[in-house]
């Protein structure tokens, strides 16, 4: 018989987003950082690749990091909505983590399947920032897929940005929004 763990399943239905403009200081400390963090890696690794790693943005690094979203705006020659967007996240950000999808060599493992797994750590550090009382979004944005700025932060050139996870303390409680349908998405394949 299952073993039942009704608490969990109450977090992940009422599990949801907090928008990145909502959180702000105190954020964790590396040593509330580090079981999130954990929990996260404990996603599904297909053959203990592990084909994804951490770099944790510090406040510090913040400024640093819209700078450089502002000079490859530029570079890039974008307007100004799309300029304002990509600094908006560390302008307004105070702790962060970028989780790189990093795959590896393997005749097991295809490289979807690893990217699937970067994903799955993504959502893994979002639930594991929200259980332990944070707020957290995971964003992207033009800069997480533009090579200048993911080499800038010491990527290779294999590697690339899955998702960049903000967290930090809820200043407010967005409205709940609508959820999908299960009965419109789901398709039941008994024979």
């Amino acid at each position: 018989m299952p073993q039942a763990k009704p608490a969990v399943t109450e977090f992940l239905l009422s599990r949801r987003s907090r928008p990145a403009k909502t959180l702000a200081l105190p954020i964790p400390s590396r040593e509330e950082l580090g079981p999130i963090l954990t929990a996260a890696a404990r996603s599904p690794d297909h053959g203990k690749l592990e084909p994804w790693r951490f770099v944790v943005i510090g406040p510090g690094a913040m400024a640093r990091l819209a700078a450089l979203a502002e000079e490859r705006a530029t570079t890039l020659g974008l307007d100004e909505e799309k300029r304002a967007k990509g600094r908006q996240q560390f302008d307004q950000g105070n702790l962060a983590v970028m989780v790189v999808a990093s795959p590896k060599e393997s005749d097991k493992i295809p490289q979807i399947e690893q990217t699937l797994s970067a994903g799955a750590v993504c959502l893994s550090l979002l639930n594991a920032a929200e259980a332990a009382g944070w707020g957290a979004n995971w964003l992207t944005g033009w800069p997480a897929h533009d090579r200048g700025f993911i080499e800038a932060q010491g990527l290779g050139p294999d590697e690339w940005v899955a998702g960049i996870v903000h967290i930090g303390t809820e200043t407010s409680v967005p409205p709940d929004r609508p959820r999908p349908d299960i009965a419109a998405i789901t398709t039941w394949i008994d024979a």
